[in-house]
């Protein structure tokens, strides 16, 4: 197989991989002319955009497709009849280098199914890593998803060279694990987060205590510097929608993963069904509105200071199972419907958390309405200028001239107000 079809096959292979997405990492370039590539200051690089517009992406493949993994939601699994390919170190290193050069990609994304042995598996993906950084200078992105069966030592290495190391948590319960993924030990994939955190700890401590200051107030760089473990930190990803998890329990467990192990991004995949699937599996993908829900609520609990059980406080009759997210509105706003009773906000007196609870309110216009209350009392016409949408904030908001009439808030059908009027979506295909 030539290497354009070996392309079209493992890119193709790789689009199930979410967790691509990049940020966090150290500054690198080659302005002074040595190296090759940079991470544009860390920036997002796969489906991303930089702060001036331009969208910028990764090179997204697996090394290989084959397997020796019998996991029953994986187009790549053992059984599969798909079509197979497999890279060589060498033409990985080559195809980055060149559509680098090109100004087709700024990083690389690669993953890998399991051949022959999980250690042998992560030492081809360390080895392309390696050679990159070191026989090349590559100073581009890159992120490795790392296999949790393979050695500490090959976890250890694989975070010299790669900007983000990530391992997928896979589904959100043990029992589903063991029925869809025998050959995946959920204790052996939280041992291998562990040790990952453990790693970017010590690299941290390690550049922080590189600093010291010498008797004439210089600072002095010791040789500690050069140990950068997975500067971007490590990422995860779950199927949502393959086993019957609601969204409470996919969200309880992700904000475990955020606690524990101080991951960057937990990424939710909507289960997509494959050809000769195992008779347990839904035989159709969950809404994508689902996946979309828990991005959100995901981002509530990481920045807006609410608890898994304020968000997926909903009527069981709304969704027709306790504990899910309602698919028609966000959670935010589905959670200040269930607690009208602490609306409307006087947002000249409310404290920042209470703020951060108004629909329709950001976490950066939150600060502008603070900073901005600080010289005069706010009106309504003032919210425009701190970047909140109005629309959405009539209801919930007092100002100085606005005061919203109770019967708002008491109206039954409030949440139709909010819900967007659009035509199906029709099919592609």
């Amino acid at each position: 197989m030539n290497l354009q079809k070996k392309l079209a096959v493992l890119a193709d292979a790789a689009k199930y991989d979410a967790s691509c997405a990049s940020s966090g990492s150290i500054k690198r370039n080659s302005v002074s002319g040595k190296g090759v590539g940079s991470t544009t200051g860390g920036m997002g690089i796969c489906h991303s955009y930089s702060p001036d517009g331009r969208c910028i992406s990764l090179l997204k493949i697996l090394l290989t497709n084959f397997c020796i993994y019998e996991c029953s939601y994986c187009i790549n699994r053992a059984s599969s009849t798909v079509k197979r390919a497999r890279f060589t170190v060498e033409e990985v290193v080559n195809l980055t280098l060149d559509f680098y050069k090109r100004n087709y990609i700024e990083g690389l994304f690669l993953s890998s199914g399991i051949i022959q042995s999980s250690d042998y598996t992560m030492e081809q993906l360390v080895n392309v890593a390696k050679t990159l950084r070191k026989t090349h200078d590559f100073r581009g992105y890159i992120h490795l998803k790392t296999i949790p069966d393979a050695s500490p030592e090959l976890l250890r290495l694989a975070g010299l060279y790669a900007d983000r190391l990530s391992i997928n948590i896979e589904l959100p319960s043990k029992k589903s694990l063991a029925l869809y993924a025998p050959e995946k030990n959920p204790t052996t994939i939280n041992k291998s987060m562990g040790q990952l955190r453990e790693h970017i700890d010590e690299s941290k401590e390690s550049r922080r205590n590189s600093k010291k200051i010498t008797s004439t107030g210089m600072r002095k760089k010791t040789k500690a510097t050069k140990l950068v473990y997975s500067p971007a930190g490590q990422s995860t990803q779950m199927i949502v929608g393959a086993d019957t998890s609601s969204d409470a329990k996919i969200l309880t467990l992700a904000h475990g993963l955020y606690g524990r192990y101080q991951m960057r991004r937990v990424y939710y995949s909507a289960f997509s069904p494959i050809p000769s699937s195992a008779e347990l599996l839904p035989a159709q993908s969950p809404p994508l509105e689902r996946e979309h829900r828990l991005y959100q609520a995901d981002w509530l609990l990481r920045f807006y200071g609410f608890d898994v059980s304020e968000i997926t406080e909903v009527d069981k009759s709304n969704t027709g199972q306790s504990g899910m997210l309602d698919l028609d509105i966000d959670p935010k706003l589905s959670w200040a419907l269930h607690h009208r009773d602490l609306f409307p906000v006087d947002i000249n007196r409310a404290p920042r958390e209470m703020i951060l609870r108004i629909p329709g309110v950001g976490t950066i216009g939150t600060g502008r309405i603070i900073k901005a209350r600080q010289f005069r009392r706010l009106r309504f016409g003032d919210l425009v200028k701190c970047g909140v949408s109005v629309k959405r904030v009539g209801p919930f908001v007092q100002t100085a001239d606005h005061n919203p009439q109770a019967y708002l808030l008491e109206q039954e059908n409030l949440k139709q107000h909010f819900i967007k009027k659009s035509s199906p979506q029709l099919s592609l295909f």
